[in-house]
């Protein structure tokens, strides 16, 4: 969680600047802390600045007497009102401020819901309350509410964070929940998946699954999505996680928008492509592992999937030169499970023509399975762990995404309001 502090003279723009928010439906009040409450539930700035102007007209030195804070957590946090409420009066008590009165506002205009404190920080003598070291106290605070709330860190900095974005979940090192959404948050925004399936084993090689959830409550109809963490052999482990503890881009209206933008977006070239790494791995491999191996010198993960029998009933192909996810039978007859099974079943029949398919891997190119000059979003496609690789494998695979920044447009949009209040204050 990060906290902003700003300080100014222009309590009016402040509070105006919050209760326009909730005016337009995109904030409410969570707390009113030592204000005058309006008996109708209902107020003004003029009726907000009342529960301030003892502490002001006290005051004769300090300038920036206003104080506007806001608490941002990752937008991965899953916050409740109750709890949000908790934090800005622990907060406050913290960093000396718990006996003013003070206002927490919510904010729900942006995907990042995180909350504003107005207060004042001269008490009710005029004295200003002392803000000595405050920025390391307020960076203590927060890593406080951090640990109590569990909250996603951001002590150890955006590196940190960006690191955990790029690998696949580790269960044993707990965080399950952050780990999962760091991955989530960020795929959709570098791949493209059709279906469900596909998105699963794109997940496969973060250490992920998903498994859609439908039934009735009350009579209604509902549908949701839950979430997995894998162990090394790709089984499951620890409890579920609902979508909506994850984040929006976890739920499945998000999934199915990015299903249908996927099937409009996708190149016909894109499958060319994809088919012809698959026919020319198939041309000089000698059996299944081989053939998975030579596909992901050029940036091509193989994720297979079989019954309890052994037998192959899912075959999907993740073209990272592209940034596409392929289901076999999507790509055509040729190239569906079934169809893979049948050529690998009989590894005798495969070995007998070995020598065959060696000299015909002689005759290509030299340069036809090294790895390509890729973009440097795939620089980590291989890793030299040769002990760990298998079909379902991520551990080639690093770091997949890349970093997401984005400006705070809604801190630009606050200092460009304040601006425009403080001149209409003064007229």
């Amino acid at each position: 969680m990060i906290a902003k502090i700003g300080r100014s003279s222009n309590l009016y723009g402040a509070l105006a600047y919050n209760h326009h928010k909730v005016e337009k439906g995109q904030g409410q009040i969570l707390l009113m802390h030592k204000m005058v409450e309006s008996t109708d539930g209902t107020y003004t700035i003029s009726k907000l600045m009342r529960s301030f102007d003892p502490y002001l007209a006290a005051n004769q030195k300090t300038e920036k007497h206003t104080l506007h804070i806001s608490l941002n957590p990752d937008p991965n946090d899953k916050v409740s009102d109750k709890d949000f409420v908790k934090m800005a009066e622990e907060y406050m008590n913290g960093m000396g401020y718990g006996e003013q009165p003070y206002m927490v506002f919510k904010h729900t205009d942006i995907d990042r819901t995180h909350i504003h404190i107005v207060s004042v920080c001269v008490d009710e003598n005029g004295r200003k309350i002392s803000d000595r070291f405050e920025k390391r106290r307020s960076m203590n605070m927060c890593r406080q509410l951090e640990n109590t709330y569990d909250l996603w860190p951001a002590a150890k900095g955006q590196k940190v964070k960006n690191n955990m974005v790029f690998k696949p979940v580790d269960y044993q090192t707990g965080n399950i929940r952050h780990q999962i959404a760091s991955v989530i948050r960020n795929i959709a925004n570098v791949y493209s998946f059709k279906t469900l399936g596909e998105y699963n084993a794109l997940l496969s090689l973060f250490n992920i699954a998903v498994e859609k959830i439908e039934g009735e409550l009350h009579g209604k109809p509902q549908r949701g999505l839950v979430y997995f963490a894998l162990d090394t052999n790709k089984h499951k482990i620890g409890n579920p996680l609902k979508a909506s503890r994850i984040g929006k881009a976890a739920l499945l209206p998000a999934l199915e928008s990015h299903f249908l933008k996927s099937k409009e977006s996708i190149l016909q070239s894109n499958k060319t492509e994809i088919k012809g790494w698959i026919d020319n791995a198939l041309k000089v491999s000698l059996h299944e592992k081989d053939f998975v191996e030579k596909l992901k010198s050029v940036g091509v993960n193989t994720i297979i999937r079989r019954n309890e029998a052994g037998r192959m009933y899912g075959i999907t192909f993740i073209d990272h030169n592209t940034q596409t996810v392929w289901n076999g039978s999507n790509l055509g007859k040729g190239y569906s499970a079934a169809v893979f099974n049948d050529l690998w079943k009989n590894q005798e029949h495969l070995n007998k023509s070995s020598d065959a398919k060696q000299a015909e891997a002689k005759s290509l190119p030299t340069n036809q399975f090294l790895p390509l000059q890729l973009h440097p979003l795939f620089g980590f496609l291989d890793d030299g762990n040769d002990d760990l690789r298998d079909t379902e494998s991520m551990d080639s695979f690093p770091g997949l995404l890349p970093i997401v920044q984005r400006e705070d447009d809604e801190e630009q949009f606050f200092s460009q309001q304040m601006r425009k209040w403080k001149k209409k204050r003064k007229r």
